[in-house]
């Protein structure tokens, strides 16, 4: 008799507890994303600072290229206003496409790119893009490891019991290359 009262408290208790754990792991693991994100907005929000003197300073050397520098200023606008990890994540994709492209048109014009004021911009926005990599490389791990207990058992039932969703993982969908300084080579 004791023995079975002692399996059936071991066939309770024993689920609760491990759904217990797994709760609080999701509920971990949902905060380190959330801590993360913050930590790429950051860096994102100082990249949005950088864009006005980089598109003023374009404008001044090719200021018929209003088109792009157009899109750069739409870009980041929206991104401003954008709402939400996934809405920040498309229009941040955006702002990255822009940029790529304000910056293959800077290859179109010699004096703008041996100008000083915009070497320094570049440099800042090649620094920029480099802590925004580190602190997206740390969301997106942050995010696997969300994703992951999410699709383990017994992860999957605790998440959703508790309508939690799988988070996107965030690609800026911009070309370093084209920010970093070109390699010049002469002979």
């Amino acid at each position: 008799m004791e023995l079975l009262v002692a399996a059936l408290a071991a066939g309770t208790i024993l689920p609760a507890v491990l759904a217990w754990s797994t709760y609080n792991r999701l509920m971990a693991l949902d905060e380190r994303c959330n801590t993360a994100f913050a930590d790429v907005d950051v860096q994102l929000k100082h990249r949005h600072n950088l864009i006005p003197g980089l598109v003023e300073t374009v404008r001044a050397f090719a200021g018929h290229e209003s088109a792009v520098l157009t899109e750069v200023t739409k870009a980041r606008a929206g991104a401003l206003r954008a709402s939400g990890p996934e809405m920040r994540l498309e229009a941040e994709t955006q702002v990255g496409q822009t940029l790529t492209s304000l910056l293959t048109l800077v290859e179109s014009y010699p004096d703008l790119k041996a100008s000083a004021h915009f070497r320094e911009l570049r440099m800042e926005l090649t620094d920029a893009e480099n802590r925004i990599t580190a602190a997206r490389r740390f969301y997106n791990l942050a995010v696997d490891e969300f994703n992951a207990t999410l699709r383990q058992f017994p992860g999957n039932l605790i998440g959703a019991a508790g309508r939690l969703g799988r988070r996107r993982a965030f690609d800026l969908g911009i070309e370093r290359v084209l920010i970093d300084e070109p390699v010049a080579i002469r002979f």
